[in-house]
């Protein structure tokens, strides 16, 4: 699924975030985008074995992972470029809607659930739903077989230093109401993501994931 020449890539990206070096390495740059838009496309046509919504979705492959650039608003860490992508399977867009994703970074790599950047519209309505209706969540992420799957529970890659104005700390979401955008996660090692049957394991993965995705149709 994933080519070696991709995880090479990814890693020298981390090891010189520059744009010159971009610059120098762009047709490698490009076989490593052809090699995303080639996993979301895969996600899409097994899409039918673990959410019929996202298999009945129109695919975008292209439109279905994240870019290198940072754009200055959005960065994380010094770099201008990420060396990480998240490929997606949604049933609608990855900035609007809950989705199934595969995060490709080498030594790191998980697949799971999530809205991890949310825009500001979506972000109102998962905190809109939360504060509604908390115990769905939170029944979720105690059912057993869920927490077995995903031990780390809910995840998110940025949280808020205080609440968002007018919640207090007693709400039973609070917890969650500080996290800008969230989901859930499982490890996948980099060497069985070469392997074409790999999507075996992610179709497992997101099976388990969907009660999360289907909380926040």
């Amino acid at each position: 699924m994933v080519e070696p020449e991709t995880f090479t890539f990814l890693t020298d990206l981390g090891q010189n975030n520059r744009k010159v070096w971009m610059d120098e390495h762009r047709p490698e740059r490009d076989d490593a985008m052809r090699n995303f838009t080639g996993i979301a496309t895969t996600l899409h046509d097994y899409a039918h074995l673990f959410d019929y919504l996202v298999a009945d979705a129109r695919s975008k492959p292209k439109q279905s992972f994240t870019r290198f650039f940072q754009e200055p608003r959005d960065r994380i860490g010094s770099g201008l470029f990420k060396a990480d992508v998240d490929v997606f399977a949604n049933a609608g867009h990855p900035a609007e809607d809950f989705g199934y994703y595969l995060h490709l970074e080498p030594g790191n790599c998980y697949a799971g659930a999530a809205l991890f950047q949310p825009s500001k519209m979506a972000l109102a309505r998962m905190r809109a739903r939360l504060i509604d209706d908390p115990k769905e969540l939170q029944d979720i992420l105690a059912d057993p077989e869920f927490k077995t799957d995903f031990p780390d529970g809910l995840v998110t890659r940025r949280e808020l230093s205080a609440l968002p104005n007018g919640v207090l700390g007693s709400d039973p979401a609070a917890l969650y109401l500080k996290m800008v955008g969230f989901g859930c996660r499982k490890d996948v090692p980099d060497a069985l993501l070469l392997e074409d049957d790999v999507i075996d394991l992610l179709i497992e993965i997101f099976r388990a994931a969907r009660p999360l995705v289907r909380c926040f149709d």
